[in-house]
């Protein structure tokens, strides 16, 4: 059953115990770490003949490290067993795994430290793509980017309160709370689990190839024949560079360039952490509840802005002595970085969270969790690359506020490339930024367009924006029929030219591009697709509908599908309508209008046996009423 908002689904049984597991091992996951980490920072010599700095870069190598090995192996397994089960495996072998970390914190044996450390990272190795592919089985479209949303936000709270409380509880090189909070947080996790329902395998035919290497080759291959979803892996594994990067640079950060103590440190981490889990919830209400991957460039467009905010936000500030969290936060000359740090992450939380869900709804069943597994590899070996590029930037001469500039300005190339590639992408962003700046749009009885299958839209026509706020709200993806002098506007003619529209011209301009169009929609309703038209065949020039040409007819007639009945309304009297003379002329009506209030309105689907030019041009007309 749909819900009325992503907070519901924390009520439902089929995501809750989920949330709940997955919340946990990320949790425990940097609990450990980080007292391990801050275990051997400060007391290295009592465990080893090696220094700090070589054991707590291993430590790091060693978690990273399954992600390279066994994601390969992870993803099929996933893949072929039901998940409610191999998750509640993980969990009993996270209990075994905390007992010896435990073990190895009580006798203070480094080898069963780095050993229990390995085996999180196995850990968290095998339950990524579990964790993911799971989500699509279990919620509806409308739910998954709210349910993606919660998953994100909870995974960056569990990073941000483990690492406090990690270090917290290892404060005083006591062993003791750390292994007792880890065993009772994966005994916590493994109840979790036992609620989860039960996830049929999507491929349980599929024969394992042990072998990582070959596997994990075949993955990438595969991966790359869906052009969208392997640039969304790419842009998935670029923000776990750029996290890297903000993230490795906090210590040092606040004390060589803000003069701060360690309080500060967490403070900053806490922001950019709240800042991702406040955005990544923002994008159900943002996206209207479905797969809005125009949020990507959004996101993206924040992530550079603010990221070079940052780096002036941070030149000129006056060396002083090293002082703490509530000091920092009183000198409103350190407010503009706090803000472009938490806006980084709130953009960060725009940018990452459609992505994820493009992939786990793009994805063939059968494969998603392989696929998932190989953005994994790809997001460890970007870990890495940030790791690398930013030792040999600050080894050139570059101050850190240098490099976050530098990679905020990586950001922007990428994103150009990106999108430049996947034009998709600017479009839906285009579209998005229409309906949520120039207008503010009221959606009715749009449950009436078919989930699946080929259907046909009509709609009346006010302006030449029509098709876009109509791209905007329909749930799914709708191949308009335009007039081919609109391919004439730059800006219009890029966004349809993107989603595919399909140009018409009359038949006394050119006939043979008349047959051509219906010839073009003929395929796309046998492919499945929504058809978009505007019977009228024009834009309206006194706000009144005119009359429905017989093209609908001779559509259905052809290809018999349901037709679907549409209004717009508000638009008439707009800078994109044709009131008072001709469009896109009256510049006076942008500012008074902006914000607006329209409206679509749907009504009951029409069968084609019953499809008439006057009768939908009828029902259109009641469904618009007297607000033009």
């Amino acid at each position: 059953m749909s819900q009325p908002n992503q907070y519901a689904l924390l009520g439902e049984r089929r995501f809750l115990p989920f949330f709940l597991t997955q919340f946990l091992g990320a949790f425990n996951d940097n609990v450990y770490k980080n007292a391990l980490v801050i275990l051997v920072a400060f007391h290295a010599a009592s465990l080893s003949r090696l220094d700090a700095h070589t054991l707590s870069n291993l430590a790091q190598a060693l978690f990273i490290l399954p992600f390279f090995l066994f994601s390969a192996t992870a993803g099929q397994i996933a893949d072929k067993l039901e998940k409610s089960r191999l998750m509640r495996l993980v969990k009993l072998a996270e209990i075994a795994i905390m007992m010896v970390g435990a073990a190895g914190l009580f006798w203070s044996d480094l080898s069963l430290l780095l050993c229990a450390l390995f085996l999180m990272g196995l850990h968290s190795t095998v339950f990524g793509p579990v964790k993911y592919s799971y989500l699509p089985q279990h919620l509806n479209e409308e739910e998954i980017v709210g349910g993606n949303g919660l998953v994100e936000m909870g995974t960056f709270l569990a990073i941000l309160v483990g690492t406090l409380l990690g270090g917290f509880l290892i404060a005083e090189g006591s062993p003791g709370p750390v292994a007792l909070t880890v065993l009772v947080l994966a005994v916590l996790g493994y109840l979790a689990s036992r609620g989860i329902p039960l996830s049929p395998a999507a491929a349980p035919e599929l024969a394992i190839n042990w072998n990582p290497l070959s596997e994990t080759w075949r993955i990438l291959r595969f991966m790359r024949r869906d052009r969208v979803v392997f640039l969304s892996v790419l842009g998935i594994s670029w923000y776990w560079f750029l996290g890297a990067v903000y993230l490795s640079q906090f210590p040092l950060y606040t004390k060589d360039v803000l003069s701060g103590k360690e309080g500060v440190v967490s403070m900053l981490l806490a922001l950019f952490s709240v800042g991702v889990a406040l955005g990544s919830l923002l994008c159900e209400r943002l996206s209207g509840r479905r797969i809005e991957i125009g949020l990507v460039p959004f996101g993206s467009i924040g992530l550079t802005v603010f990221g070079i905010d940052l780096y002036f936000a941070s030149s000129g500030l006056l060396p002083h002595a090293p002082i703490g969290s509530l000091e920092f936060l009183r000198d409103p000359a350190h407010w503009r970085l706090l803000a472009d740090l938490a806006l980084v992450g709130i953009f960060g939380g725009f940018y990452i969270v459609p992505l994820y869900t493009l992939i786990q709804t793009r994805s063939q069943p059968s494969e998603r969790s392989r696929i998932i597994a190989g953005n994994n590899i790809l997001n460890a070996l970007f870990v890495v690359l940030a790791a690398v590029l930013s030792i040999g930037l600050l080894d050139l001469g570059l101050s850190i506020p240098q490099l976050f500039l530098a990679v905020a300005l990586f950001n922007a190339a990428v994103a150009i490339y990106i999108y430049t590639l996947v034009p998709e992408f600017l479009m839906r962003f285009l579209i998005w930024l229409l309906v949520h700046t120039v207008y503010r749009l009221d959606k009715s009885g749009l449950e009436n367009i078919p989930e699946s299958g080929p259907a046909v839209l009509v709609c009346n026509h006010v302006s030449y924006v029509d098709g876009l706020v109509i791209a905007a709200a329909c749930p799914r993806p709708v191949r308009f029929v335009m007039d081919h002098q609109i391919f004439k506007i730059p800006l219009l003619s890029f966004v349809f030219r993107t989603g595919r529209a399909i140009p018409i011209a009359p038949a006394r301009e050119d006939p043979q591009a008349l047959e051509r169009a219906y010839d073009q929609i003929a395929k796309a309703l046998e492919e499945g697709d929504i058809v978009g038209i505007f019977p009228e065949g024009k834009i309206t020039y006194d706000g009144s509908l005119n009359p429905f040409r017989p093209g609908i007819s001779r559509i259905v007639g052809r290809t018999p599908v349901p037709v679907v009945p549409l209004a717009l309304r508000g638009l008439w009297g707009s800078f994109f309508s044709r009131r008072g003379g001709p469009a896109m002329t009256k510049w006076g009506r942008v500012a008074k209008r902006i914000y607006s209030r329209i409206a679509l309105i749907a009504g009951p689907a029409v069968p084609a046996k019953d499809v008439t030019p006057e009768g939908l041009q009828a029902m259109v007309l009641g469904l618009r009423g007297d607000w033009l």
